[in-house]
């Protein structure tokens, strides 16, 4: 089984309790530590298996990590990691996923060495949103309902509103729609992209 690891909980001494993406689930998995067990980050890609035990979480075993180059780049891991977190907070509570976290993760990973990372997050957050019905791309505040004619302010979601509903400043409508229905950043400048990151890291 392979998955990402999203969380990572201390316990006692140094056990931890896992939580990893898998293809069709958020696993729970109780690591025991040991000298000759691979370190368990947050992140990570790993090819794992699970011993079952009826009075508590399933084992995690046989870990090997699935490594990418930029893992070695502190910066490009905080921003993956703040992402998992992200993720894991919006995930939690489900029972079972539809493949298509995994799948988004893993080519987002792909891209993570080559690209821009906050360009990667936003527009795999906004995939994520479009996947799950909830991303709007009509110029119509969701707090008035009225029509937005001029600039669109983003809230957590990418939800539209006037500039003077959200009480924030908003984007250019012609560049921001056509990122909401594109779910590209090309033509957005590093610093439109900062500012959905800032957006982004609000939650889901």
């Amino acid at each position: 089984m392979q998955g990402f690891i999203l969380k990572t909980t201390k316990v006692r001494d140094e056990d931890c309790i896992v939580d990893v993406l898998s293809e069709s689930a958020l696993v729970r998995a109780y690591r025991f530590y040991g000298a000759r067990h691979s370190n368990i980050i947050q992140g990570y890609k790993i090819d794992f298996e699970l011993s079952q035990n009826q009075n508590f979480l399933p084992r995690l075993s046989g870990v090997m990590h699935l490594g990418y180059a930029w893992l070695g780049n502190r910066e490009k891991l905080l921003f993956w990691q703040q992402f998992m977190r992200l993720l894991h907070a919006h995930l939690k509570d489900a029972e079972h996923l539809d493949k298509f976290y995994y799948e988004l993760l893993s080519r987002a990973a792909a891209r993570f060495g080559k690209q821009n990372p906050r360009r990667i997050i936003v527009e795999s957050y906004a995939e994520i949103l479009k996947f799950e019905g909830r991303l709007h791309d009509e110029p119509y505040c969701f707090l008035c309902d009225e029509e937005i004619l001029e600039n669109i302010a983003l809230c957590r979601g990418f939800l539209p509103a006037h500039e003077h509903c959200a009480q924030r400043a908003g984007f250019a409508q012609d560049e921001i729609l056509e990122f909401l229905r594109s779910k590209k950043t090309l033509n957005l400048n590093d610093e439109t992209v900062g500012y959905l990151y800032d957006i982004v890291a609000e939650g889901f």
